[in-house]
């Protein structure tokens, strides 16, 4: 009987799936969140001392009382994150799960916990896709190997040019992969030549994202990347907990961030450095909350959402709905008074055709009233013309009880066909002095 062709690459139609995720959470969390380090990096070029306390005395560190996975994944729910993707094992090799591959695991710690198994448990009972985070290279396999340890600087750290490496890596993913029920997605941080291909045998279904996807960190593609692709970010300046020094975006930093990574077509990969005791800190809860509340009023611009041929005019970004049913336009502004709440404020979107059927509304708002205003009228008006779409709305819906909220506002533009161009062609006059 002949074998099943080898898998190349995921399936399509799990990419599609992945793609109508939209928003997910990474947690970066190692044996080393005591000392609020840089996650495993602090292993590459250190002194053999250093390596051995490091592999020796950590873990007797790691003892996280108020570990509650099930707060995390209520908080990314709330926050309408759709996947999770945690670090299973690190650069460092340290394994957040219960392995008979290595005894430098989280078993032998004083918390003595499965966190892998708990923080799966957690998420999928919210109903959340699970991700899983894995380093093919292994800073402690590397050093037991009598290796320099750092990241693919040296014919060795490659697992294709490391049998014993490879092996010890296909046995750590075929733990992960088998022990936990169906993972969704794996994140391989490093060269994953011959183990991606040994994870299909596993789990065909699987989406594989770093090593196939483009994932930028800290940086959002000038233009659209072909899709899929996957934008990777912290709220601070650090992936793990980083207990000082560690200024945190805002909370409309992180709603337009997001709009953005939509606009182009990519997904956005948020990140929560848990603390050395387990909660997530409270920065990062309270961004978390601001997110979600603009999630609550306008989660429908961004799942199952494409990018359009003209992604942004200005400060208004621009989804479509897979089913071509819905524009979504997306109002951003740099301070809440750039359209105040309870003001009218008129636009025209050139790059639009509307017809005598379109229809406008706002999200979240049914552009009926402005609390406390009578006799006010907030009635939005839309219609067709040779400019484009004009519409004239009142940013009414009251989010803070100052009226201060300063995030977008998004129109759901309907019955409406978006133009490839908004230009016209000029034919600019090159003659001496024409300049």
């Amino acid at each position: 009987m002949p074998s099943r062709a080898q898998q190349k690459d995921n399936k399509p139609a799990r990419v599609e799936w992945f793609q109508d995720l939209a928003f997910g959470m990474f947690i970066h969390w190692n044996v080393d969140v005591s000392l609020g380090t840089v996650i495993s990096h602090s292993l590459a070029g250190a002194s053999d001392d250093y390596v051995e306390r490091y592999i020796k005395e950590l873990p007797s560190f790691f003892n996280p009382t108020k570990f509650n996975p099930d707060e995390w994944a209520r908080l990314a729910k709330l926050a309408g994150m759709k996947y999770v993707v945690f670090t299973a094992k690190h650069h460092s090799g340290f394994c957040m799960f219960d392995t008979k591959t290595t005894s430098f695991n989280v078993m032998n710690t004083p918390l003595n916990k499965d966190v892998v198994r708990e923080v799966i448990s957690a998420f999928r009972k919210q109903g959340i896709a699970i991700g899983i985070y894995f380093s093919p290279e292994d800073f402690y396999f590397f050093h037991k190997q009598k290796l320099p340890i750092g990241r693919l600087q040296h014919p060795m750290h490659y697992p294709k040019n490391n049998k014993a490496l490879f092996d010890y890596d296909k046995a750590q993913i075929k733990e992960l992969l088998t022990n936990y029920g169906d993972i969704d997605i794996l994140f391989f941080d490093g060269p994953g030549d011959g183990l991606r291909e040994y994870a299909w045998t596993l789990n065909p279904d699987l989406v594989i994202t770093r090593d196939l996807m483009k994932t930028p960190e800290q940086n959002i593609p000038d233009a659209p990347l072909p899709r899929p692709w996957e934008a990777c970010y912290t709220m601070g300046t650090d992936w793990q907990y980083k207990p000082t020094n560690d200024p945190h975006k805002s909370g409309t930093e992180i709603i337009d961030m997001l709009i953005e990574i939509r606009a182009k077509g990519g997904n956005f990969l948020m990140n929560v450095g848990p603390k050395p005791d387990g909660e997530i800190q409270i920065e990062q809860q309270n961004l978390l909350r601001e997110v979600a509340l603009w999630n609550f009023v306008n989660r429908e611009s961004i799942y199952k959402v494409k990018p359009l041929p003209i992604i942004r005019d200005k400060n208004i970004w621009f989804t479509q709905s897979n089913d071509d049913h819905a524009i979504y336009a997306f109002v951003t502004r740099k301070t809440p008074s750039d359209w105040a709440y309870g003001e009218r404020r008129a636009f025209v979107l050139p790059m639009i055709e509307a017809n005598e059927d379109t229809k406008v509304s706002i999200l979240g708002y049914k552009s009926e009233l402005v609390e406390y205003r009578e006799g006010y009228p907030a009635n939005l008006i839309a219609a067709p013309t040779k400019l484009g779409l004009t519409i004239s709305a009142v940013n009414g819906q009251r989010l803070y009880t100052n009226n201060q909220w300063p995030n977008a506002v998004v129109f759901k533009i309907e019955n409406a066909t978006f133009k490839k161009s908004a230009q016209t062609k000029e034919n600019k006059n090159t003659m001496d002095g024409a300049k």
